[in-house]
């Protein structure tokens, strides 16, 4: 089975010319009565070779980070703890080198970068907690900020040798907890400030995610990867801490009104995600809805059947939604949309592409 990463290599290489690729993307979309920009298809798997790989890649990057934690230097109690996050970095650059750069191979090439960009972030902290070892909040805010700033490099390189998909994502989040971190190294006591950091940073990935999708509406390159990628990195920053600065799950029973305002922002994301035709923001606020539905539940009398109900009723909207009706629902959500925007997002149907 072949993969649209698959179609977009071949038509990069000139294996065949891309007409033939559209027609090959239209036909299946003919059969599955569904446009394939809706299919939001991203790279994972090629075979189960792909599977194979990942697994004793991670079996060696782990006893590779084991091996560099057991190292010594001077006294023998000395563990050198950054060794081990360098050798599992250096360890996923060679890999990656060909696993990814010459086999294209999607599933090992995400725990490879996950390898390097998470050695690098681990032995950059590792570092700075072994050269402040009694350091403060502030100052653990500060090594935390130069980690992640590390890791946005070490993103960043990783970027311009493999180019895979996920990696701007990686780098937007370690971007993120740059300015989250740095925010906080001045105010530590602050619980309610590193959401609202969080919020805006998933706002800020958003918007660049909007910017890649916007770049290939018919989503037939590598850009449409790149943005289902930095769509996964925001939805949860923005669910999550939306929610969260709302007061929902906080141990304390939820109100009819904070349940309902819950409902309705689940609503507002759904609208968003038909017209952007990105599910990332359905999914990260699920559970939230299912809590919210289930106070309501609840206060209504239907103590036994409240768990029952709530995933009675948001199952069966999900299914007609994300499935059955997902192009027809998103079709009357654009063309509602002032036609300056609905022209800049993804195609409802790929004949106009």
């Amino acid at each position: 089975m072949y993969s649209e990463s698959d179609l977009q290599d071949a038509v990069a290489a000139g294996a065949i010319p891309a007409q033939a690729a559209q027609a090959l993307r239209d036909h299946v979309a003919g059969l599955r009565a569904s446009p394939m920009v809706d299919e939001e298809h991203f790279r994972l798997l090629t075979g189960f070779n792909d599977i194979f790989v990942a697994i004793a890649s991670v079996l060696l990057l782990v006893a590779v980070g084991w091996l560099g934690n057991s190292l010594r230097f001077g006294a023998p109690d000395h563990h050198p703890a950054f060794m081990a996050g360098l050798l599992v970095a250096a360890v996923s650059w060679g890999l990656a080198e060909y696993f990814t750069r010459r086999r294209h191979m999607a599933l090992p090439s995400i725990l490879l970068l996950g390898g390097f960009v998470g050695g690098i972030v681990f032995a950059v902290g590792a570092l700075g907690a072994q050269i402040f070892p009694h350091a403060g909040d502030s100052l653990a805010s500060m090594i935390v900020c130069v980690a992640a700033g590390a890791g946005v490099l070490a993103a960043w390189a990783h970027w311009r040798r493999f180019m895979v998909p996920i990696t701007v994502a990686v780098g937007a989040a370690a971007a993120a907890g740059v300015g989250v971190s740095l925010v906080m190294a001045g105010t530590p006591d602050d619980m309610t400030l590193p959401f609202a950091l969080l919020l805006i940073a998933g706002l800020a990935i958003f918007a660049l995610a909007m910017r890649w999708d916007m770049s290939d509406r018919a989503r037939t390159t590598r850009r449409s990867d790149v943005a289902f990628w930095l769509h996964l990195a925001a939805a949860p920053m923005i669910a999550h801490s939306l929610f969260h600065l709302l007061g929902v799950m906080n141990g304390d029973e939820i109100s009819a009104a904070r349940a309902a305002l819950v409902i309705a922002l689940y609503v507002a994301f759904g609208l968003i995600a038909l017209a952007i035709d990105r599910r990332a923001l359905l999914v990260s606020s699920l559970a939230y809805v299912l809590f919210a539905l289930y106070g309501l539940f609840r206060q209504v009398g239907a103590v036994e059947l409240s768990w029952a109900l709530t995933t009675l009723v948001i199952g069966a909207a999900l299914l007609l939604l994300l499935s059955a009706l997902w192009h027809h629902a998103r079709a009357l959500v654009v063309h509602g949309l002032p036609p300056r925007l609905s022209e800049r997002l993804p195609y409802l149907d790929r004949a106009v592409a």
